[in-house]
């Protein structure tokens, strides 16, 4: 492993200007549609394509606290933002510097628990944009 890999526990998530509380993890897939070309008669045997619309879907998953439903993060937005279009997303893998940034529509909210462990919730989200990646 080279010395510029990142890890994961430093990351930060803001939604709308606010961090993310109790963050365990997330995940993030860029796509890009794929439009053939193909034409008939032609010599090579082979499909071609070229890039079509990209895109960017998600989900971030967090310890569920209470508290969270006073304070402004992800799951006291996600009350009144689960369908709501719009709302900013930045992930800054090592907590500050590079990130990746771009619009969101929260899709769905679900709390999940066990007799063993705690209570956590897991949000996704499509992207609404393009996803934009700034370096620090």
């Amino acid at each position: 492993m080279s010395n510029s890999a990142l890890v994961g526990n430093a990351g930060v998530i803001s939604v709308d200007g606010s961090a993310v509380a109790e963050v365990r993890n997330y995940s993030i897939e860029i796509t890009a549609d794929t439009i053939e070309t193909t034409t008939m008669g032609g010599a090579n045997s082979g499909r071609t394509y070229v890039k079509g619309l990209s895109t960017f879907s998600g989900t971030a998953d967090v310890y569920w606290d209470a508290d969270h439903f006073t304070t402004v993060d992800l799951d006291g937005l996600v009350n009144g933002a689960v369908g709501a279009s719009s709302v900013a997303l930045i992930v800054y893998p090592e907590g500050t510097g590079a990130n990746w940034n771009g619009n969101i529509i929260i899709t769905g909210y679900s709390i999940t628990a066990s007799m063993d462990g705690l209570i956590e919730a897991s949000v996704s989200f499509q992207g609404d944009g393009q996803l934009t990646y700034t370096a620090s």
